[in-house]
């Protein structure tokens, strides 16, 4: 130590030593700034990074080390090698690129301290290879164990150094890795001076190929003047890439900031590198101290909180494996009552990104839109797609045992409330009986509503056919029962066909097809009951088919025609009218009964056409009768609220020049269920063209003296049922009393249909009805039948 001390204050010139280590220090900022950058650089950019560096710090070595040397006083006589000197320069360049390429690499503190050795080692191989340049008439001998300890110290020293810049790139790391660096340098060549023995010799001379102390002044000057260029123009580069970097940083910061998701990133041991506001506001972290913490002790701290639940330890070594083993991963998780959806991705060089994204809100929306494509809007209920879903899981879990049972629904006369009490009405009655259908099921079925006023219910877990029967009756009592809606009380009746599986079928389809094969029987049988299928309906579905295909056909192939029957005076005998009938001539069937066709009409909505035909047939047949025989034409509802009836009775009358007062429209009381106010407007517009207006089948439906007081028909016509019993039943004779008696006090006429005998004219006559019509006269008969049925008082014909 003494000798190093003595070779520093004694042996050297103080100004020179001053400057060398300038140079050092400028040469050991450049270095360490490049050092930064290199680390801060990818791909080739990199190596071209570290050559930078490297030469710059070579060459300060270099410059730093002969600097001393001139300052050094035994070297005034000497000269120095200039092959050698160059290799020393060389030997510092490359052996300081090697080191700086293995603390570059890598970001494990280890290898940074390898690499920062083997810059140490480089200087180490500068100096005493720059020192064997060295020619004066003197020998050189070392102190062994002082130049260990030379080696050492610029090996740890720059150990230090680049570990100290590698941590973290600030001014503070910068400035401690700068003197670190420089104290490599100089500890390094004046602890090797200390070691150094001079012995006279004057045999010793100077080769040719050498350099005097003075053109080595002039080199070192250069080189320093290259290092502080260099350092410089690397300076300006740093800055300026700094200020981009800086700018790039306030975009990413802004970017991160603005970011409708929460980032976080960690390095590969799990510590939070770098987050945004919106990650730590999300997961309400605003009050932890986050950056530079393992996620797992923020985990620890949320759980003694109690805001984090489950094993931390686990969730995070779970992660930090993903992120090892290269797995991205995305997982859904629950916090404050709110759904965020969290996506890790792994980063090279360890460590992973993730980001964070709260989908409460999406997840409510995609659960709301699922349930409206599988559920009714207006009722709640399951609709046809969900319905179809539940009935196939049903028919898969049903036991061997188990009977499974569907039944259709449909409302009756729903139509006729809709149109007139109207649609709000009509939807406040859907949702009551939606209401009282779950109601009266069992907890296992399942009710839905497929459309309309169609519903369904699949009743399971019931091994015999009585279930059913008994579920369904309690259906039709429950739907059947009042309802009060806006100060309205409904009545309305549900049809329901019942198919059971699985000797009806083993598929949702078939067995939703045989229960409305049923239903559609249980409509045909009267409507308000219920029916099972059975193998027949299908059948008799395909025939009803094809009379509708038939029925389109003969509109278009006019194999329709109108027939008459007469209403004769009870009193007097003769004809006073007669009524058109409408009968089908089918090519291969012959005549078709209209029980057989007429509801198919109503259904399809053919009537409205064929209605149009009877009425100009009836009025066009009727103007070759005498002036004093009317003609009764029926109306049908849907026929009466079709919007072109008046147009249709005015096109009628004009085109066949009969006079309206000779036409009679008959409508039936389900006519007058429809909207009230509407049809006595269109009655009225009738009556006002002098078209007479007659009320068929009255006492049959829904009848009601108000009828009568809200409208004045021109005639009652008294259903045949009440006729054919005149002469067994007291309350059917009862009945027409009272149709009769109130017929003469209102000034009404009153009919009588189905008269099959002379009985039942005879009583008749004596209640004092005023006509009759039946078989008791003739059967409906064609227009070219007329004159004869004219001409004959009676054609008896049976029944």
């Amino acid at each position: 130590m003494y000798q190093v001390l003595y070779c520093l204050t004694d042996e050297h010139d103080w100004r020179l030593v001053a400057l060398g280590g300038a140079v050092c220090l400028l040469a050991s900022a450049a270095a360490i700034s490049l050092f930064h950058r290199a680390r801060a650089t990818q791909g080739p950019g990199r190596l071209a990074w570290i050559s930078l560096d490297a030469a710059v710090s070579g060459c300060g070595v270099w410059a730093t080390h002969f600097i001393a040397m001139l300052a050094y006083g035994p070297g005034g006589a000497g000269a120095y090698n200039i092959p050698i000197t160059i290799l020393s320069l060389i030997l510092a360049i490359s052996i300081t690129f090697v080191g700086l390429s293995v603390a570059v690499s890598s970001a494990r503190p280890v290898w940074i301290v390898v690499g920062g050795a083997i810059v140490g080692g480089g200087v180490a191989a500068m100096h005493y290879t720059g020192m064997a340049a060295l020619e004066m008439p003197a020998r050189v001998d070392w102190v062994g164990s002082t130049v260990t300890v030379s080696v050492l110290l610029g090996a740890v020293f720059a150990a230090f150094a680049l570990f100290v810049a590698a941590r973290r790139d600030d001014l503070s790391h910068a400035l401690g890795a700068t003197v670190l660096l420089t104290l490599a340098i100089v500890a390094h060549h004046f602890t090797a001076m200390g070691a150094v023995l001079l012995t006279p010799d004057p045999t010793l001379a100077i080769s040719g190929l050498s350099i005097p102390p003075a053109s080595m002044s002039f080199l070192t000057a250069s080189a320093a003047v290259a290092i502080i260029a260099i350092a410089l123009v690397a300076a300006l580069l740093d800055r300026r890439a700094k200020g981009e970097l800086g700018r790039q940083q306030l975009v990413l910061d802004s970017a991160l900031e603005n970011m409708s998701q929460g980032l976080c990133m960690f390095d590969a041991e799990g510590k939070i590198i770098l987050f945004n506001e919106r990650y730590a506001s999300m997961l309400r972290r605003t009050d932890i101290a986050l950056t530079g913490r393992l996620l797992v002790d923020v985990f620890r701290e949320e759980q003694a909180k109690g805001q984090w639940l489950g094993d931390a330890d686990e969730f995070f070594a779970r992660l930090v494996s993903d992120a090892r083993e290269g797995r991205t991963t995305t997982d859904v998780v629950n916090r404050f009552g709110r759904s965020i959806r969290v996506v890790n991705q792994p980063m090279q060089g360890g460590g992973w990104v993730a980001t964070f994204e709260d989908i409460t809100e999406w997840l409510e929306a995609q659960a709301k839109i699922s349930h409206m494509a599988r559920h009714d809007a207006l009722t709640g209920l399951p609709n046809r797609v969900l319905f179809h879903e539940q009935l196939e899981q049903g028919l898969h879990r049903a036991k061997s045992d188990d009977q499974l049972a569907v039944l259709c629904l449909d409302l009756d006369h729903f139509k006729d409330i809709n149109d007139s009490l109207g649609h709000p009405i009509g939807d406040a009655l859907l949702k009551e009986v939606g209401r009282r259908l779950k109601a009266a099921v069992g907890d296992g079925d399942t009710v839905a509503r497929l459309g309309g006023d169609e519903f369904a219910v699949v009743q399971i877990g019931r091994s015999e056919e009585a279930a059913a029967r008994s579920l369904a009756g309690r259906l039709v009592e429950v739907i059947s029962a009042p309802y009060e809606i806006d100060d309205h009380q409904i009545v309305i009746g549900v049809s329901i066909g019942i198919s059971l599986s699985p000797q009806d079928g083993s598929n949702p389809d078939e067995l939703l097809k045989n229960a409305d094969l049923a239903l559609y029987r249980a409509k045909a049988d009267g409507r308000g009951t219920y029916r099972f299928f059975e193998t027949g309906m299908d059948a008799r579905a395909q025939a009803r088919r094809l009379l509708e295909m038939d029925l389109r056909a003969a509109v278009q192939r006019d194999e329709f025609q109108a027939y008459y029957q007469p209403i004769r005076d009870v009193a007097s005998g003769r004809v006073v009218a007669f009524e058109a009938l409408l009968r089908w001539n089918h090519p291969q069937r012959g005549l078709i009964a209209p029980i057989s066709f007429i509801p198919l009409a109503e259904e399809t909505g053919l009537i409205v056409q064929l209605g149009e035909f009877v009425l100009r047939s009836a009025c066009t047949d009727a103007t070759s009768w005498p002036d004093d025989i009317d003609v009764a034409v029926n109306l049908s509802p849907v026929q009466f609220k079709s919007p072109n009836l008046i147009a249709s009775v005015t096109s009628a009358l004009a085109a066949s020049g009969l006079s309206a007062n000779r036409l009679e429209l008959e409508i039936t009381e389900s006519v007058l269920l429809q909207n009230s106010e509407a049809t006595l407007t269109t009655l009225h517009e009738l009556r006002a063209m002098g078209v007479r207006i007659s009320l068929d089948d009255f006492g049959t439906g829904y009848s009601s003296l108000s009828y009568l007081r809200s409208f004045p028909f021109d005639k009652i016509k008294i259903d045949r049922s009440f006729v054919s019993e005149l002469a067994t039943r007291e309350d059917s004779m009862a009945i027409i009393r009272a149709v009769t008696g109130l017929g003469r006090s209102l000034g009404i006429v009153t009919t009588a249909e189905g008269v099959e005998n002379d009985a039942q004219l005879e009583l008749l006559r004596r209640e004092g009805c005023t006509q009759a019509q039946g078989y008791l006269f003739s059967k409906p008969r064609p227009a070219s039948d007329v004159a004869m049925m004219l001409e004959r008082p009676r054609l008896r014909a049976s029944a």
